[in-house]
């Protein structure tokens, strides 16, 4: 059935990919910890992209979650085989956890540092290359995600990363950095405002090899924040995730991902474990269980699982 499909949607040209998830969530406590108890639709996406004349590419995509929304909405240039130039709505490769698309994450939701202290989409420019064993992203954006508001002022993001060939695998190092000019900006999902000169810094290290893997990410971010008259707030997030190819069709993993606040004055680690099974090219399923654990608060217990058709 996979080869079926690729064969009829899937050209240099014309590429379309399809991604349906269905969800459940469990708190242990009666409370809204890990969405609280629910069936849930997940990512309903519909990407579309290619190559065209002349070196130019494109890509589309569209969920359907609650309400028909774009992601995605780029047009690009090649201008050799190792760099290109996009133009439009995408990811600002500011955390190597934002990268993959949900139906590939280690986990059900990505690392907290994600949505706290970065818009998932934003609308501007880029500029990627991979010469040799490197590779870079330099972008300037507007800075206020998918809103299409702007104060005449700009986001200038940077990534640099090498990637290092093991005996049976790779190791990849790599560095962000984003400075935001706008001002009176929401900072992710935190309800925190930004009046202005944010900066964002942090660095990742990824290994792949046939039997283990994991991904390590630091970032932290500066701001003066309205919410506490104009003085400066510093957000910092650290994840580790370890996981193991136990079989040719399941994985097991690990992940502590660490957050704290310094002027809100709250920190927390969120432990989780998962499970990933591929029953056919086309369908797969993730479990996780998860402890949150606060100062001075109970530790919060939840489980999650999503099934998924990815094409």
């Amino acid at each position: 059935m996979a080869d079926r499909l690729e064969e009829r949607l899937k050209t240099d040209i014309f590429s379309v990919g399809i991604l349906l998830q269905s969800e459940a969530v469990f708190s242990f406590n009666d409370d809204d910890f890990n969405g609280g108890r629910k069936f849930d639709m997940g990512a309903t996406r519909l990407d579309v992209r290619g190559n065209v004349d002349n070196g130019f590419l494109y890509r589309f995509q569209l969920d359907f979650r609650r309400q028909i929304s774009v992601l995605d909405a780029q047009v690009g240039y090649r201008l050799s085989d190792n760099m290109r130039i996009i133009a439009g709505a995408f990811k600002p490769f500011l955390s190597a956890d934002l990268d993959p698309s949900p139906g590939d994450t280690d986990f059900m939701n990505r690392a907290r540092q994600v949505g706290t202290m970065m818009n998932s989409r934003e609308i501007g420019l880029t500029l990627l290359g991979e010469p040799g064993n490197f590779n870079y992203r330099l972008g300037m954006y507007n800075g206020t995600g998918l809103s299409r508001s702007n104060d005449n002022r700009f986001m200038y993001t940077a990534r640099l990363g090498y990637t290092a060939d093991l005996n049976g695998g790779t190791l990849e190092l790599g560095f962000n950095g984003a400075y935001d000019e706008t001002r009176m900006n929401s900072v992710g999902n935190t309800g925190l405002v930004s009046m202005g000169d944010r900066v964002l810094y942090g660095g990742f290290i990824k290994l792949d090899t046939s039997t283990i893997f994991g991904t390590a990410e630091i970032l932290q971010t500066k701001f003066d924040a309205q919410n506490f008259g104009g003085n400066e707030e510093t957000i910092t997030g650290f994840y580790a995730t370890l996981g193991s190819n136990v079989s040719d069709k399941d994985q097991l993993l690990v992940r502590w991902d660490y957050l704290d606040f310094d002027l809100r004055g709250d920190s927390s680690d969120l432990i989780t474990l998962g499970w990933n099974h591929q029953v056919t090219r086309l369908i797969s399923f993730q479990l996780n269980l998860l402890a949150l654990l606060e100062d001075d608060e109970d530790t919060q217990f939840g489980v999650s699982g999503v099934m998924q058709f990815q094409f």
